[in-house]
This record gives structure tokens, sequence and C-alpha cells, in this order.
């Protein structure tokens, strides 16, 4: 019994006095779930007596005075700061989720084109809670539209690698268009209890009647006569758009498209096969059948999905009150939208059959693909999703918001390299000796290793000469001293597009500091490995990597200082690589 745990008590009781410390008192239920959750996964088959337990304390915790709370902090936990370090951000609660056996999520994308960065959050918000109570996360592949969001084979296979990127788990998974005589089944049960309909009434027609309120001539024939018609749907009596089973609903409900809406239609299965199941199936259910139906036989106990469902959610209820089902509990989410990002599915597909995308992972686009490629993290977007969290407000982000999420996770554990754009050679003269110059690969991590090199003055001039990058060299004027990084100080005397000629000044950087010297990344001249980098617009810059960029291997993540983050496509003849940001 989690009850009599006074382990488990005590540690509720800390988390909720520093909670409500922090919130004018009153500790926060969602925080302390959360929290408790993080630290003892093995409570997750126990929510709902741990739940129980953690409203007691909280009752107890907030019924005392806040300086009464603060003055037991400071006495039992001295050492903690009054402000605790901010902690990662944590989904809330799931509502009601004490009455549920298991908690079901499930993702149900309609394979017509790879998934991008608008399935984020129904994919991770969905995962995340089933994980956080110990559920089931569930793939549903929606593939009942032959015609106009036609499915195609390929994508099954490329959401699956997708979800396995994401590091989202799938526990179980299910095609509607395997399900098909299952959404007969009741289909012919909803028809024969009364409930249900085979509309052969002109659209237009009915959609009047349906303005108006009104009955269509089909609804009020008997159940036998549309068993009947419901027959000859699928023995081919009726071609395409000439008959739909209608479910009923109140003809008076305020919002005219819950009104009798279609459940199953006549598609033309010669003329628009589908690419698993060929022209076995004339009758295709539409959405709200065919996802109520599977919600409920799969056991989904919650449907966490946009706000633009809100009408779907009316509709399905109205299936699951004729079929004497309870109707999952539903999360809506505000609209998410990312500026700049290219998220119509459409026009993906017809893009990348046209040729105007190089392909599903073009760096234009906003797919997985093209984020994976690119070096953008799963984890980053995970974080980002999270802390957008369900909130039902709509929610307005930007790419650098992406890139932020992602900058943290890889600016402390990415090793850093010299990458010149467009080089453009620098010649020095008189320099005084040769440099032995150890560049660290991280410069917080002393133990991760450098990168090696010797620069010795030849000829009568004792000149070293380097490539730097072609935007350095327009900014370099005659009599201007600048760094170059952890070599030596320069001053310039004479630049163009072609070349750049400058003399050895000093050593220490010190001696320029405080003319705040701009700094210079180089690379040795015989030292250079052939690159080129594809940006995010698609356009590339080629240039030279240090040499010590030869070793590594595609799929690592660097930083090119002074560039940017990017990640290593190949590394044979010459590097490639993909820019991700700043």
């Amino acid at each position: 019994m989690l009850r009599e745990n006074g382990e488990l008590r005590e540690l509720i009781r800390k988390t909720a006095l520093l909670n409500a410390v922090q919130h004018g008192g009153k500790a926060q239920t969602g925080a302390i779930l959360g929290r408790i959750l993080g630290e003892k996964a093995e409570l997750r088959t126990q929510v709902k007596e741990l739940s129980a337990v953690i409203n007691e304390v909280l009752g107890e915790v907030n019924s005392l005075p806040v300086e009464e709370q603060k003055r037991i902090v400071l006495e039992k936990w001295p050492q903690t700061p009054k402000k605790e370090k901010a902690e990662e951000k944590r989904l809330p609660p799931l509502p009601n989720v004490d009455e549920v056996k298991q908690v079901v999520t499930r993702f149900s994308p309609n394979p017509d084109c790879v998934l991008h960065l608008g399935s984020a959050r129904a994919i991770l918000l969905s995962h995340e809670y089933a994980r956080v109570y110990n559920g089931k996360f569930v793939l549903r592949f929606e593939d009942t539209d032959p015609k106009v969001k036609r499915p195609s084979l390929e994508f099954y296979d490329y959401i699956r690698q997708d979800l396995a990127w994401l590091d989202c788990k799938v526990d179980e998974e299910y095609i509607q268009s395997d399900r098909i005589p299952i959404y007969y089944e009741y289909a012919k049960r909803l028809i024969g209890d009364g409930n249900a309909y085979v509309c052969t009434c002109v659209p237009d027609e009915f959609r009047e009647k349906t303005v108006n309120k009104e009955p269509c001539p089909c609804r009020d024939l008997s159940p036998q006569e549309h068993l009947e018609r419901w027959q000859q749907m699928l023995d081919g009596g009726y071609p395409e758009g000439s008959a739909v089973v209608r479910v009923k609903t109140d003809l008076n409900h305020p919002n005219p498209a819950v009104r009798d809406w279609p459940a199953l239609r006549v598609i033309d299965s010669a003329k628009y096969p589908h690419p698993r199941v060929g022209s076995k199936y004339r009758v295709w259910p539409l959405y709200n059948m065919a996802a109520g139906v599977d919600d409920h036989l799969l056991g989904i106990t919650y449907i966490i999905r946009g706000k633009e469902h809100l009408t779907n959610g009316v509709r399905q209820e109205y299936l699951y009150r004729h079929l004497g089902w309870e109707y999952p509990q539903a999360i809506h989410y505000g609209r998410l939208k990312i500026t700049g990002a290219f998220l119509s599915k459409s026009k993906i597909v017809e893009g990348v059959k046209s040729g105007e995308f190089a392909g599903w992972d073009d760096p234009r686009l906003a797919t997985f693909a093209a984020l994976r490629k690119r070096g953008i993290t799963a984890e980053a977007i995970k974080k980002m999703i999270v802390d957008v969290g369900p909130k039902p407000a709509d929610v307005t982000l930007s790419w650098e918001n992406l890139y932020s999420y992602n900058r943290k996770i890889l600016d402390p554990q990415c090793d850093r390299y010299f990458f010149v754009a467009d080089p453009v050679k620098l010649t020095v003269k008189n320099v005084p000796k040769a440099f032995d110059v150890k560049l660290p690969l991280h410069p917080e991590k002393p133990e991760g290793g450098v990168r090696e090199y010797t620069v010795t003055p030849t000829g009568e001039e004792a000149a070293v000469s380097v490539w730097i990058a072609k935007t350095d060299a327009a900014n370099m004027e005659g009599g201007k001293v600048v760094r170059l990084m952890e070599l030596f100080n320069v001053k310039i005397e004479a630049a163009s597009d072609a070349a750049v000629q400058a003399v050895f000044v000093s050593e220490s950087y010190e001696d320029v500091r405080k003319v705040r010297a701009q700094l210079i990344h180089w690379i040795p001249v015989g030292e250079e490995f052939p690159c080129s980098v594809v940006m995010s617009d698609a356009s590339s810059v080629a240039g030279f990597a240090e040499g010590a960029c030869k070793k590594l291997k595609p799929d690592a993540v660097v930083q090119f200082e002074r560039f940017g983050f990017v990640r290593i496509d190949a590394a044979a003849e010459k590097l490639e690589a993909y820019y991700a940001h700043k």
C-alpha cells in the first residue's frame, strides 16, 4: 500500500513544499506527479493510488501558511536554494488518468507523404504520455482513401523510419486497409438498428435539405430497405458517387457539418486501385467511421490531436452512442505554425515528383528526413514539443526556436574545425620561427584531444601561406591588424579578391586584444581538404576544410568555427556536408 510507505510520503511532502514555496504557497499537482514518476518510474503502474496519496499530502501542504512552508523548507533542507534551478519542463498530467486501466494513445498518419515537422506534436505528445504512464503507443495507418489522399507503398516504411529516428517506439501497428471487413460489420449493424442509412440523393440536394434541417427522402426508409441498398453497394450496384452510408445525428444540431455525416462511400476500384489491396473493395470508409471504430476496438483511451478535429469528435460521439460505446478522452491542442516551414504535403509530393526538390530530404523542406540530413536532432524536436505541450491556444514558432533547442544539445558535444568558404590565399612575411599549433577539438573539453599543425616560414622573405575565407579577405584593408586564431597577429599590406599580403606583427593575443583585432580562422596551405556545404536553401558553398576533417565519418555533426553546425554526409575524395544552423 502506497499510503503506508513513509519514505514515499516524505518524498512527496518535500517535493510539494519546495514547489509550494516557488508558487506562492500552492503546490501544483501536475508538477508533483511528474516529478515523482520521474524519480520512481516503477510507480507508473500505480498512478491511481499514487495520485490519491499526492492529493492527501498536497491538501496538508497547501493548507499551511506560506511562512510556515518556508520555515519547514529552511529547517529540513537548508542546502536547497530558495529558487531551484529551472527544471526540465514536463508535460501536464492527463485528466482523469486514474479512471483508465492503461493509458493507450495512437498516432494515425495517412501514408500519402513522408512525415514533417507539422506531425511532431501529434507523434511526440501521444508517445510521451504513453511512456510517462507506462502505457501503449499505437501506430495506425489510415489509408482508406485510394482516390483523393491516395496512399503510396513507400511512405509506410518512411513513416516507420521517422518514428524510429524520433525514438518513438511503437507497441502495436495496424493498417486500416487490412480492416475493411470490420468496418463493413459495424456499418451493417448501424443500418440494421436504424442508426444509419444508405443515401442516394444528389449531393447538392442533400446539402440544401441539411442546411434547412430537413431529412432527405432516404432517411425514413425502413432498415430492411437500407440493408438491401447496403448489399447493392457491396455488390457493385451503385456507381461511384451515387450512394453513401450516413450516420444519423440530430438534424437540428447547430453545426450543419454534424448533421447525418457520411461514413462510407463508393469508389471506382478499377480506376482507383488501392496500392496494398488493389481492386478488392469498392466501398471505403471515410475518416470518422474508420477512426471511430478503431479507437474503440484498439482500446485507445486518449486521443491527442489538433483542435481542427473538434467537429470530428462531435460526429464520432453519435457513432459511439449508437453502438453503446464510451468515447475516449480527447485532448485538442491549438494550431502550431512554424514560420518559414514548408508543410503542405501535396506541395511536397508535387515538388519532389516535378524535380523542384531533390528528394524527401531536400534541405528546404521541413520533413524529418531533411531535418535529420541537416543535423537537427530528434531530441531538440522533442524538447520543443514538450515545452509547447498540449495547450489549446495557437502557437507560432520559428526555425530559430528549433535551432536554439538544437544548439543547446550540439554545442557541448560537437568537435570544432576550421572551414574556409571561397578560399583566398593569405601570405605572411617575416615570420620569425616555425609555430607548432595545437587547436582543441572542444574549448571546454581539453581531454577530448587537439588538431595539430606546424606552420613553417620558407624562402628569403620567411613567408607562410594560409587559406582564409573570401568574406574575411573582403573586409581587410592596408594597415589593419588581424589575429589568426591561436597562431599570431599580422598587419595587412595589400588585399584583393585574389590574394592578401601581410607581415608578421607579434605572437601574443594580448598584444592586439585592446585594439579588438578581428579573429580570423585559417588553414595552412597544403593541409586543406576540399569541402562543399549544402545550405538550408539548397545552395552550395565550396571551400576547404582543415586536414583533420579527413577522419570524420558520415553522420558526424561538427561545428565549423565562425560558420555553423554541419552534418557530414560523405568524406571520401572530398568532404560533403549539410548546414544545420549557426
